[in-house]
């Protein structure tokens, strides 16, 4: 496991597959802080980001969404009966052979697809949804504008 630690952010990285050609923990901490500043989220917060293989992504997305398939991303917010120091966010849980075959078949740069996942998968946990026309409009005007002042395209052109 690797971690970032950076006021107000602490961010886990961990692999559950080898990391050969992953984004590094810096680019994932880039991405997530620049989330949160984004929704003027400035208090401390633990975050836990999880890359795994098929296997596991569709064991998880099996037991939490009855979805006998891997998907993207997961998004588990935490949900804590005590306050403790850093609150948690919640985790993060991104398929990296799936999050690699939709980057290739969409003709987008592999990081850039990660930072997309990663920085929808953080909305999720702060409240955002896309389940109905309206909510789903204003997560992705919001990720976009995150995008972009990243330097990465549009992903829903």
């Amino acid at each position: 496991m690797t971690a970032v630690t950076s006021d107000p952010l602490h961010l886990h990285l961990s692999y559950g597959l080898p990391r050969r050609g992953l984004p590094a923990a810096a680019s994932f901490h880039r991405w997530v802080s620049t989330t949160l500043a984004a929704v003027a989220f400035h208090n401390p917060a633990e975050l836990c980001v999880r890359l795994v293989d098929s296997a596991e992504g569709r064991a998880l997305n099996a037991r939490y969404r009855s979805k006998d398939c891997p998907t993207n991303v997961l998004s588990f917010p935490a949900e804590l009966p005590i306050p403790i120091p850093i609150p948690p966010l919640g985790d993060l849980v991104l398929c990296a052979p799936l999050v690699a075959d939709e980057a290739a078949a969409q003709g987008k740069p592999l990081k850039h697809h990660y930072a997309h996942l990663t920085i929808h998968g953080v909305l999720h946990l702060l409240g955002y949804d896309h389940l109905q026309a309206a909510p789903a409009e204003r997560m992705e005007a919001l990720e976009r504008q995150i995008l972009v002042t990243l330097g990465i395209p549009d992903p829903y052109t």
